[in-house]
């Protein structure tokens, strides 16, 4: 462990409370909708949830989503090649299937993808830019979204009716295009939205250019008693993508950072949604039943393995989600889908070491999924109150391989066969209510059923009948409130002990039955300093740790053994942001942003460390009637830093960040 990183853990923790001490702050109606798939009061609920506005995302205009998600505690997301990215959410940044299927990527309070296929990149198939709010809760899912919500999830909310009416916007900057432009009428719960989304991305680094486009529909209205609320989504990403710099330090050079290694690397990827949502609020309570239907289809270059194999890979799915939400405080639902999906890998260069040439994959897998839930809260005097809550998810896979079922290479192919799996997700959570705010004491478990990909794209010394689901055992205390009329905030700590976590370890070899511990103190804050100055901050001190030893085999990845209590790798200690907004005039916004991430390991032997950075923005912003010109300037000091860093096959690899950035643009809306 190095000296180093102990001095920053001491610092972190001394910046943690002092920002506890500080506080977050909310306004007195703000609502979530995500924990508990409804409308409800944030200081009614006891979860660890931040919300970020329409006017914070117009503000920011990202670019990519790791610029807006990790404005929040516990948050870390990986920027990769053009949309690409890996997610961190009160854990290391994840890869692979445990990447794909620990958190729960939502839009509308509905899942991306079915469960056991998801997606690693999984937000790129959300839209994120026509956004009203994305809501991102950290720790596991509880009895609404139980499998997959293992370590936290991601809710993307599209802006209703009543929310918009036209609006545009559109911004260029040296390697970005965008526009995104909406019409709506609503009135009284009636209406439609539509939304268009445009982004090309040019590629700082050669061949890495990328374009998305993305359609949101919604229709509010209400029939016989009933409310009912439809949204359509379609996306589509063509993207050529550049693969790791490798070399020590390559990021700081700045001829070497553009070079892109994988020219002939390339995603596509395609989806379309449609849910309907209908409720009732009848004299005992309301009854809410969201019929829902999916498809998506994706192909893309293995270019960070040897074979340079392509994948392509898709699924349907139908289901619905269904609740009850009693007046006695008594909530029961039942949510079931179908899916159908197959996957191929196919390697046309010439064999290399295990990996051969021809077809390495070929599967269809139908699967169901069906999950009870309940939660009864019970107020116990006029300030306490209990809440318990459950979940049970079946889901069974039924697989058929299009190809003989045997070994070739390193890659084993599984013989026809099906696999059920039950898992539970009880959550316990008391809250007290004070002057000040919101105190909350939760346990939680959350649970995932293992990937397809996990199961069925086996390697050697791999059996189907090893995998069991990952399982994860969460202690939380928090609050949740105002220390003055100007500051609010929020503070947690949480404990978390996680088993059978799946990761392929520096061998390429797949472990089942891996252990991991997480601790950590997250913080959040936003002051009104005067009339015309802000703050709004957070900060984050973790330690996640292996829990088992693992030798590693080869000689040249000897170092890379895994020895119970060291860090886990890419997952900093310290995580921090601050934004300072000044509003002169009712017409003008000028703001500068600080984003810290710490130091963490590259390997799993804790023994290469990237160095963290410190980076800085500005923004401004005009307005002139129904118009709004802007102009920011990204990493305003041209540093050079990662946006991933790792370590494998015996090198130090790299995203480099594309530096100092300005780009302008124009808003529209009345």
């Amino acid at each position: 462990m190095s000296a180093r990183l102990n001095k920053c853990g001491v610092l972190s923790v001394f910046c943690a409370l002092l920002i506890a001490t500080s506080g977050p702050a909310y306004a007195a109606d703000e609502i979530i909708v995500t924990g508990e798939r409804r409308v409800q009061d944030i200081f009614d609920a006891p979860v660890s949830i931040t919300s970020l506005g329409t006017q914070e995302i117009l503000t920011l205009n990202p670019d990519h989503p790791a610029e807006l998600l990790n404005r929040t505690p516990g948050t870390f997301i990986h920027r990769g090649s053009g949309q690409e990215h890996l997610t961190a959410i009160r854990s290391p940044v994840l890869t692979g299937g445990a990447g794909a299927g620990s958190f729960l990527y939502l839009e509308n309070g509905v899942p991306l993808r079915s469960a056991g296929f998801a997606n690693v990149n999984g937000l790129f198939e959300s839209q994120l830019p026509l956004a009203a709010r994305v809501e991102v809760v950290r720790g596991p899912g509880g009895a609404f979204y139980g499998a997959n919500a293992v370590h936290g999830a991601i809710n993307v909310i599209t802006p209703t009716p009543e929310e918009n009416k036209q609006a545009a916007n559109i911004s260029l900057s040296e390697f970005h295009r965008k526009f995104s432009g909406s019409v709506a009428r609503g009135n009284r719960g009636e209406g439609f939205y539509v939304g268009l989304s445009v982004h090309e991305d040019t590629g700082f680094r050669t061949e890495s250019g990328a374009d998305s486009q993305g359609l949101v529909f919604r229709r509010t209205g209400k029939h016989d008693g009933w409310t009912h609320d439809t949204i359509l989504t379609l996306t589509n990403l063509n993207q050529e993508t550049a693969g790791f710099a490798q070399g020590d330090d390559i990021y700081k050079d700045n001829r070497l950072r553009r070079f892109n290694p994988n020219p002939q690397a390339y995603r596509d990827s395609k989806a379309l949604r449609l849910q309907t949502r209908w409720q009732q609020v009848g004299e005992n309570g309301i009854f809410s039943i969201t019929p829902f239907f999916r498809w998506t289809e994706m192909e893309f270059l293995q270019h960070f393995l040897p074979s340079q194999a392509v994948e392509e890979n898709g699924h349907w799915s139908a289901g619905f989600q269904s609740a009850w939400y009693g007046d006695n405080d008594i909530t029961i639902g039942l949510d079931g889908e179908y899916t159908e999906g197959y996957l191929t890998e196919v390697q046309s260069r010439p064999d290399i070491f295990s990996f051969v040439q021809g077809v390495h994959y070929d599967y269809d897998i139908t699967a169901t999924s069906l999950s009870p839930f309940a939660q009864i809260t019970r107020t116990l005097t006029d300030k306490w109150q209990l809440v318990l809550a459950a979940r049970a998810d079946y889901t069974s896979y039924d697989y058929t391989t299009n190809t003989p079922a045997n070994r070739i290479g390193r890659f084993i192919r599984p013989a026809d066969r099906r696999d059920d799996f039950l898992t539970l997700s009880p959550k316990a959570s008391i809250l007290r209510q004070a002057e000040t705010g919101t105190y909350w004491m939760s346990y939680a478990e959350g649970a995932r059923p293992p990937q397809t990909t996990d199961l069925y794209r086996l390697q050697q010394n791999q059996t189907v009948e090893e995998i069991d689901p990952e399982k994860i055992r969460s202690l939380e205390i928090g609050w949740r409130g105002n220390w003055h009329k100007r500051v609010s905030g929020e503070v947690t700590a949480y404990f978390a002990e996680k088993e059978n976590f799946l990761f392929r370890d520096a061998d390429g070899f797949t472990v089942t039955d891996g252990e991991t511990h997480h601790i950590g103190v997250e913080a959040e804050i936003t002051a009104q300093l005067t009339e015309q100055l802000s703050f709004n901050a957070h900060g984050t001190y973790a330690r996640h740790t292996y829990q088992f030893d693992r030798p590693v085999n080869s000689i040249s990845n000897a170092t890379e053994a895994i020895r119970s209590g060291d860090d886990v790798d890419t997952a900093p200690r310290t995580l921090a942001g601050a934004r300072l907004n000044w509003k002169p005039t009712e017409t003008i916004l000028a703001q500068t942003e600080w984003v810290h991430v710490g130091e963490y390991f590259m390997d799993a032997s804790n023994r290469r460390t990237y160095p963290g950075h410190d980076i800085f923005h500005a923004r401004l912003e005009k307005q002139s009637g129904f118009f709004i010109t802007y102009a920011a300037i990204r990493n305003v000091l041209d540093k050079r830093y990662a946006t991933r860093a790792d370590f494998a096959f015996g090198n130090e690899r790299y995203f480099p960040d594309e530096g100092r950035t300005l780009t302008i643009g124009l808003r529209f809306s009345n």
